[in-house]
């Protein structure tokens, strides 16, 4: 059997290079790793991998690239673990705040209320003492005055109105009068010459 075996130096330099790329491979993921960090975007096997250029292969077989991308996961997790819980925390304390305005306003619409029925209450008596004054006969009595009173009214209308055109009337006449008057003295008044 004759099997073909590679030399040493050039195994030695293959394995070098191999080494080498590796080394540059893990370079990239850890600036890939830095740079999503510093973005603050979301880290994942599949970010880092398209932002190293690297295969996912490559950050599941590596053991130094896949505990790198494994502890910014984490750290990525638990930073925004805190950002949820201080949103939380400050959401509550919105909730806590306009819980407590709601139970002041609700206080303040029930003591409203009560004024309000409170007054109610005292005009309904009001009006049971102003029901209990007036008998049906004094309705009526006051009714007919009061239908008495607006044909009265109407009636004094139209004579308002008859009498101010009359004056209107009147004042018109006196108005040619008066320029009869004034060209009967302008015939009369000396030096004038008759037309």
């Amino acid at each position: 059997m004759n099997t073909a075996t590679v030399p040493e130096p050039r195994t030695a330099a293959a394995l070098a290079a191999r080494r080498r790329k590796t080394e540059a491979a893990l370079e990239r993921v850890h600036q890939a790793i830095a740079r999503l960090r510093r973005e603050k975007g979301q880290i994942s096997v599949a970010a880092v991998a398209r932002r190293a250029d690297v295969s996912r292969t490559f950050l599941y077989d590596n053991t130094e690239a896949r505990s790198a991308v494994a502890a910014a996961t984490a750290q990525a997790g638990e930073r925004q673990s805190r950002m949820l819980a201080e949103q939380d925390d400050g959401r509550e304390a919105t909730w806590r705040e306009r819980a407590l305005n709601a139970e002041e306003a609700l206080k303040a619409a029930h003591a409203e209320i009560l004024t309000q029925r409170t007054r109610i209450g005292e005009l309904l008596g009001r009006i049971r003492d102003l029901q209990a004054e007036w008998t049906e006969e004094a309705i009526q009595r006051t009714t007919t005055e009061n239908t008495t009173l607006k044909q009265r009214i109407r009636q004094l209308t139209a004579d308002n109105r008859t009498l101010d055109e009359r004056l209107k009337a009147a004042r018109s006449n006196l108005r040619f009068q008066d320029r009869r008057i004034a060209d009967l003295e302008a015939l009369i008044a000396p030096g004038s010459s008759p037309d």
